[in-house]
């Protein structure tokens, strides 16, 4: 992206300045490719480049041309320190397109021949097709598909020998027909071209911020991804969907805690799963958005790993390698289980841990409740969801926690969402002797009874915990459930309504459900366009009885496609061809109605000759007759091109002619 920049040196040119009309269409092509590339640029790049985009546009207006060296120059120097500056380096998805992006906005500054609007709009094409690096979805796709639009009426304004102002609509119609006859073989290349089983080039990404479960976990920390209702997977099962309270994805188990946040241990990484009885067991399917991470949320509790990942000793499961774009995978999970139904001295110890001096408070009550129920874990457990359903408030606006998070949480706000009760709950039960971890991943989740899938947001992050008892293994506990049943029976949207989430437009039903409904169209252009990958074009032709299709069947079925259509094209072309060109049309008319008068126009006989004979054989039609062959004439040999208006006045005179049969 990097290679493209701004001539300082100009020569001088012997090609002609480019006219309004071309020109305002080459700005409207570069203001589309700022548009389309806005979403990712910083915003105070897209408004500096959109001002200098304007400015240009307007000087150009006022009759202004080039602009200095001096001007162009220190512009150059500082779109590249700033990009550096924000990026700390040049190079990369966001810091490339950001250079690209301002270079091609600096190239309006010199743009005032045709070669140099025909290289800003090859480069422009570039950078809109770059856009789908960082976003792939149906209406991303569909805006760069639309900045072609300006891009291809501009290269055809570039080839009128004398552009005519003519009305807007009429530059782009002829781009649109011709894109719309594209479509089948574009279609037919989609479908047929071999594709590769992995990307031929890689994009490296530096300081991409992408909200989504994180390995750490701490009150507060999950306030961004909770608000965010953009997909995060989509889930099909074979048989009737889980029960919301059931649906329970498993992302990271956190067993470490430093007094202010949790992240898993590292043991964990180095142990085989831990050994666990299933129950029933059940398969299902799901397509996961670009995470840039390897973590695979998968239903509670995963019994194998799917392809390419791998399952560490806490049954998370991780993929070997990011997933960096809309994946699908097959999850194995069984609804019944016994985690780890023994467990080791040494996970014991890791699973008891605390700091010390953290909680003094917090240790003394769940010291209360071991004098209390004694050995009965379950009891205790049972005290403390009492005591957060009875005390406590759920909210997304919780109010700030001091130095002791813990203490401060349980004694003092009393108040929060997910994370604080989960931390809260796990250490409680770490201090009773009862080993505890914790759990992130999602929950929840709107099931889509049209086309029959789970849509899982990032608003359903959640956090719950895991408690170790006596020959039942690793038990989950969700203290949230206590405070706030809703989040766990209903979902986060029911959960979060009125108490501290976004109070928006998506709090009315009905357009939330709008929302939900285009998802469904979300998940068709998923699976049938972006999740078109080698596998799946493999078993294209399983229809015709081939099972596999090599890339050599591919090849032979494109190249026979390309010949038919090429040849279908070829037929319609040579069946629609007119000799000549609109003017020669009308003249053709006129020709056939002077013929029903009984004057035929003769071999080899000129349109002046032909047109005085039928002003001397048809007096009544003398004068109309004479102004069309003066009319014709002048079109035809004075200009390079006949003009528009001309062509649509002789069109509109030779329609209106009356004419009568010569009586010989």
């Amino acid at each position: 992206m990097t290679g493209f920049r701004p001539s300082l040196r100009r020569k001088p040119s012997s090609e002609p300045i480019l006219d309004r009309r071309p020109f305002d269409l080459l700005c409207l092509t570069m203001g589309f490719v700022l548009l389309v590339h806005a979403a990712h640029l910083p915003w105070w790049l897209t408004t500096v480049l959109a001002i200098v985009l304007v400015a240009r546009w307007q000087q150009r207006r006022s009759g202004g041309r080039n602009a200095p060296i001096w001007i162009k120059l220190p512009l150059i120097g500082l779109l590249l320190g700033t990009v550096i500056v924000q990026n700390g380096t040049l190079f990369g998805r966001e810091p490339g397109s950001a250079f690209a992006v301002g270079l091609l906005v600096l190239k309006l500054l010199e743009s005032e021949h045709r070669r140099d609007a025909r290289v800003g709009i090859a480069f422009a094409c570039f950078a809109l097709m770059s856009a789908l690096l960082f976003d792939q979805g149906l209406v991303a796709s569909f805006f760069v598909c639309l900045g072609i639009v300006p891009a291809l009426a501009t290269l055809r304004s570039l080839e009128e020998v004398e552009p005519q102002a003519t009305p807007w609509a009429r530059e782009f119609t002829p781009v649109l027909l011709a894109l719309l006859a594209a479509v089948p073989l574009s279609l037919f290349a989609f479908l047929f071209v071999p594709r590769l089983s992995s990307p031929l080039w890689g994009t490296p990404q530096s300081g991409q911020a992408v909200t989504g479960l994180s390995n750490r976990l701490a009150p507060g920390d999950m306030l961004d991804l909770m608000t965010d209702d953009t997909p995060a997977l989509r889930v099909t099962f074979t048989g009737a969907p889980p029960p919301n309270a059931a649906r329970y994805f498993r992302a990271y188990t956190m067993q470490s805690f430093d007094g202010k946040g949790w992240s898993p241990g590292y043991r964990n990484s180095r142990r085989p799963p831990s050994r666990a009885d299933y129950g029933s067991q059940f398969a299902y399917q799901f397509s996961m958005e670009p995470t840039h991470d390897r973590v695979l949320p998968m239903l509670d509790l995963p019994t194998a790993a799917p392809a390419d990942a791998i399952m560490r000793a806490d049954h998370t499961v991780l993929a070997k390698r990011r997933v960096d774009e809309v994946t699908s995978f097959t999850g194995y999970a069984a609804s019944t289980y016994r985690l780890e139904p023994s467990l080791d001295d040494e996970v014991r110890r890791e699973n008891l841990q605390l700091p010390a001096g953290v909680g003094p408070q917090a240790r003394a009550l769940a010291a209360s409740w071991v004098e209390r129920y004694g050995e009965d874990r379950a009891a205790i457990a049972r005290a403390a969801l009492a005591m957060f359903h009875t005390n406590f408030s759920y909210t997304l606006a919780p109010e700030p926690l001091g130095r002791d998070r813990i203490d401060d949480f349980l004694f003092a706000t009393r108040e929060g969402y997910c994370e604080h009760y989960a931390s809260a709950f796990t250490f409680l039960m770490r201090a009773a002797g009862i080993p505890a971890r914790v759990v992130t991943g999602y929950q929840g989740g709107y099931w889509n009874g049209t086309a029959r899938y789970l849509l899982v947001r990032r608003s359903d992050a959640h956090a719950w915990s895991e408690v170790w008892l006596e020959g039942r293994g690793w038990v989950r506990f969700d203290p949230t459930a206590a405070v706030r049943p809703e989040r766990v029976q209903l979902g986060a949207a029911a959960a979060n309504a009125g108490h501290g989430g976004d109070e928006g437009l998506l709090d009315f039903p009905w357009l939330r459900d709008l929302r939900d409904r285009w998802d469904v169209v979300n998940q068709w252009w998923n699976r049938g366009v972006i999740g078109f990958d080698a596998l799946r074009q493999q078993g294209l032709l399983q229809p015709f009885g081939i099972a596999r299709a090599e890339v050599s069947d591919l090849a032979m079925i494109f190249a026979v496609g390309c010949a038919v259509l090429v040849a279908v094209a070829l037929g319609w072309a040579l069946f629609q061809r007119r000799e000549g060109d609109a003017l020669d049309a009308s003249m053709r008319r006129l020709q056939r109605k002077l013929a029903r008068a009984g004057v035929s126009r003769r071999t080899g006989e000129g349109p002046r000759h032909f047109l005085a004979r039928a002003a001397r054989a048809l007096p009544g039609q003398r004068n109309a007759l004479e102004r069309l062959s003066e009319l014709y004439l002048r079109s035809r040999y004075g200009h390079d091109e006949p003009p528009p208006e001309s062509v649509t006045r002789f069109r509109r005179e030779v329609k209106e002619l009356k004419t009568r049969r010569v009586v010989k």
